[in-house]
């Protein structure tokens, strides 16, 4: 696998290098939404290593460094299932060194600590989201925040596509800058998406069609060929007059996915749906299995993963790629009886002599399972944010940043 050549665009923000945070409180709102198992440990930290270069490069700048991020819906109240005391005993270890840790989000107690902070200390304060105030996107909220810093930084991509306190609101009051994890995540996708090492392959899989339509009609003139798989590819055989069993299917979709399919097709764009599957009754580690074409799912049965010609199908189309980016699972993956076709992806992708480009949530999962993370090019930290840059959107919490001048 080959890494392969890419020019990563110009970004119009100004950067954490950008502005003197010697001394500073430098407030960084990261993204550690990290998966615990039922004893409250980190099963794949990620997510905190990424945000590492920022958080470091402040330490060595000599910035009072105060981190921020939610975890989880904990629907805007305290619950310990959700508490970020783990990553703070995480970051600890990454960092070498000590990281305080708030157990309140703002207020009297968390002033006292930041005033005792001495340059190059680090602060971590609990779950933003366990106040309500943080995803209504509450001033005061943000407010109290901002009061704990003069420097505001956005590392958190994952979240940058939501409108919330810390994320659009604190930088209407301090300078707000974009960290490094930021810069780097926004210039691998409108990078990949605005000047393509051609041949560029578009892989797009999980549940529906729905939340992928805006991809789909942005990469229409940009892309060569377009796979797709998991749950949504069967709203489309659907939509082309095909039987599909109980298969997930959005019927209000079909006739928007036909008529994508042909616009995708008229424009020379190779699409590529599933050819067999592998159906179950239910959704069960223990249900009883048959691989069929995608044109004989019998009714009471429902297409759970792609079958070994699909995989063939979508390998071979991948042979000649030179650009590839990934966004979404080929089944349920997450049962060992469905998760043969989304790994043997993984594994095509991985194997590909391209630059390659996973898309965050599921898909991230899928490839660290694949155990294949080391032999992609970029992989996203944010599922939702990174689909709307895909569909050409701005994400308010960079358009919140300072501009370049």
């Amino acid at each position: 696998m080959a890494r392969g050549a890419f020019g990563q665009g110009e970004f119009g923000k100004l950067t954490i290098e950008d502005v003197d945070i010697k001394g500073k409180r430098v407030f960084i709102r990261v993204d550690f939404n990290v998966p615990l198992d039922e004893n409250m440990m980190i099963t794949d930290d990620r997510r905190v290593r990424s945000a590492l270069p920022t958080i470091n490069y402040a330490i060595d700048e000599g910035a009072k460094v105060v981190l921020a991020s939610h975890m989880g819906r904990p629907e805007g109240r305290p619950d310990p299932r959700w508490s970020l005391a783990p990553v703070a005993r995480r970051l600890q270890r990454l960092l070498n060194k000590e990281v305080l840790f708030s157990h309140d989000i703002y207020g009297k107690p968390v002033k006292d600590m930041v005033a005792k902070m001495r340059p190059g200390d680090v602060l971590l304060l609990e779950n933003l989201r366990f106040d309500p105030g943080e995803e209504a996107g509450d001033p005061k909220f943000a407010e109290e925040l901002a009061s704990l810093a003069d420097i505001y930084v956005n590392d958190a991509f994952g979240a940058a596509h939501r409108k919330h306190a810390s994320i659009v609101g604190i930088p209407r009051s301090i300078t707000a800058v974009a960290g490094f994890l930021l810069r780097k995540e926004v210039g691998y996708l409108q990078g990949v998406v605005s000047n393509p090492v051609r041949p560029f392959t578009a892989i797009l899989g999980g549940a529906k069609v729905s939340g992928k339509i805006g991809v789909l009609e942005n990469l229409i003139d940009k892309v060569d060929k377009v796979i797709v798989g998991g749950g949504m590819a069967f709203t489309f055989i659907k939509a082309m007059g095909y039987e599909v069993g109980d298969s997930l299917v959005e019927n209000e979709m079909l006739e928007l996915a036909e008529k994508i399919r042909g616009s995708l097709i008229r424009n020379n764009v190779k699409f590529y749906l599933p050819v067999d599957c592998v159906i179950a009754q239910s959704i069960e580690p223990q249900a009883e299995t048959k691989l069929v074409t995608t044109q004989e799912i019998p009714r009471g049965w429902k297409a759970l993963d792609i079958g070994p010609a699909s995989v063939k199908l979508f390998s071979e189309a991948l042979a000649n790629a030179k650009t590839v980016i990934w966004n979404g699972p080929m089944g349920v993956f997450e049962i060992d009886a469905f998760s043969r076709g989304t790994f043997s992806i993984a594994h095509a992708v991985a194997d590909a002599y391209a630059l390659t480009i996973v898309g965050g949530g599921d898909t991230d999962l899928a490839v660290s399972r694949a155990g294949v993370s080391d032999s992609i090019s970029f992989i996203s930290t944010g599922g939702g944010a990174s689909l709307q840059l895909l569909e050409g959107k701005e994400l308010p919490g960079i358009a919140a940043l300072r501009d370049k001048k």
